[in-house]
């Protein structure tokens, strides 16, 4: 079980490479990256909009159950996502997140994903589900 990552995730994933997100780490059991909070990623009052911290979220699971996937599978697609919004995070910060397996299975993987900011207060908690295609 385990498929070749290519050498920079996230240039496989157009809308998160347009959103900035960084893959630092990646590999079968935990995926970690970065992401810096600019304007357009905000809503009003300059803090990180819901949806941005979703998808970072979402491109960080999605490679860890594209890690995962089993010979003969041609990819892999969210199916269900739930978020915890804990703190804002601020424009101008970077923040991280560290995606890990809660359960990987023959045609689905769950994904829990921790963001959170430059001074380590946790802005949200993610949990997801990949279907596995193919």
């Amino acid at each position: 079980m385990s498929t070749t990552l290519p050498s920079n995730p996230a240039d496989a994933m157009p809308f998160s490479k347009m959103m900035g997100v960084e893959i630092t780490a990646a590999a079968s059991s935990r995926v970690e990256g970065r992401l810096f909070v600019r304007p357009e990623l905000c809503t009003a009052g300059g803090i990180m909009h819901g949806g941005a911290i979703m998808a970072f979220a979402d491109a960080l699971g999605a490679v860890g159950a594209f890690a995962n996937l089993p010979q003969g599978a041609t990819g892999t697609t969210t199916i269900e996502s739930k978020t915890n919004f804990l703190a804002a995070a601020p424009e101008g910060q970077t923040v991280t997140g560290v995606a890990t397996p809660v359960s990987i299975g023959k045609r689905v993987s769950v994904w829990k994903t921790e963001i959170v900011r430059e001074d380590g207060r946790q802005v949200a908690l993610v949990i997801q589900t990949q279907l596995v295609l193919g």
